[in-house]
């Protein structure tokens, strides 16, 4: 088995949100509207996709700690350490970022979502449909 995979982002996120301590912990709890910006030879990839559509974004959470295994859920000092296998903290050896987003607009290789808690810069490495189920 090997141990080296590379992953290349295709795009980044474009959000008023700089801190990521500062930034809501899901998306539903209050993060402002956000872009996805996309490398142009992205665009074929995007043209199905349009506003109301539910998708997740992955992301690489290039701010956050690789050295982390135990976590306190939510940052509360008063929740017991969970394994971070456990929790959706950030701060992991792979730092793969999952959000639910709602699609506001699309105009060429940019995407207007909601619910994005990432950070701008943000680099994002791919995007799939929400296919059934609720929140």
């Amino acid at each position: 088995m090997t141990s080296d995979y590379e992953i290349h982002p295709i795009g980044y996120v474009e959000s008023p949100l700089a801190d990521p301590a500062a930034a809501p912990k899901q998306g539903v709890e209050g993060a402002p509207e956000a872009t996805l910006v996309f490398r142009p030879e992205m665009a074929e990839g995007l043209a199905d996709l349009a506003a109301g559509d539910e998708v997740w974004v992955l992301t690489w959470l290039h701010k956050a700690r690789r050295d982390v295994l135990a976590v306190h859920p939510r940052d509360d000092p008063a929740t017991p350490l969970t394994g971070v296998f456990s929790t959706r903290s950030q701060d992991r050896p792979n730092p793969v970022g999952l959000h639910r987003v709602r699609v506001v607009a699309v105009g060429g290789t940019r995407v207007r979502v909601r619910d994005l808690e990432a950070v701008d810069g943000t680099p994002v490495v791919d995007v799939k449909p929400v296919i059934g189920g609720g929140r």
